[in-house]
């Protein structure tokens, strides 16, 4: 057994180191929100989708599909912005591997977010005409 097998075997399983390892993940988010405009623009658009959900009254497969396609965009926002960070501590003159590793990055938020909508259009479009009848 190698060294790092006998050390992983060493540590307890206990719930508060479990609970104080989310501690980075939601320094995250806190970091995301507060420095990138674009994260808080989803949230922005996610707010009105919510009310609009609760008012209209969706069904709880549409809810899923919401939540999905929500979770999908942020969690494509922070990767974009892991890759942005990591890209601009490794050098800031200009560099075509890193340009296209950020446009990359930058078109799985752009898909994420198009999906979306797209997603978005077909839940609610036929309750809103339903609402008009």
């Amino acid at each position: 057994m190698g060294r790092k097998d006998k050390e992983f075997q060493k540590k307890d399983f206990r719930l508060t180191s479990r609970l104080i390892s989310f501690k980075p993940a939601f320094h995250g988010i806190v970091t995301l929100v507060r420095y990138e405009h674009n994260a808080r623009i989803h949230l922005a658009v996610l707010i009105p989708v919510i009310i609009a959900g609760i008012f209209l009254r969706i069904s709880t497969t549409d809810w899923l599909a919401i939540l999905f396609v929500s979770g999908l965009v942020l969690a494509s926002e922070c990767f974009n912005t892991a890759i942005e960070y990591l890209s601009d501590l490794i050098t800031d003159e200009q560099n075509e591997n890193i340009r296209r590793a950020k446009d990359v990055a930058a078109a799985g938020v752009l898909i994420a977010s198009a999906v979306s909508v797209i997603t978005g259009f077909i839940i609610f479009i036929p309750e809103i005409l339903k609402h008009l009848k």
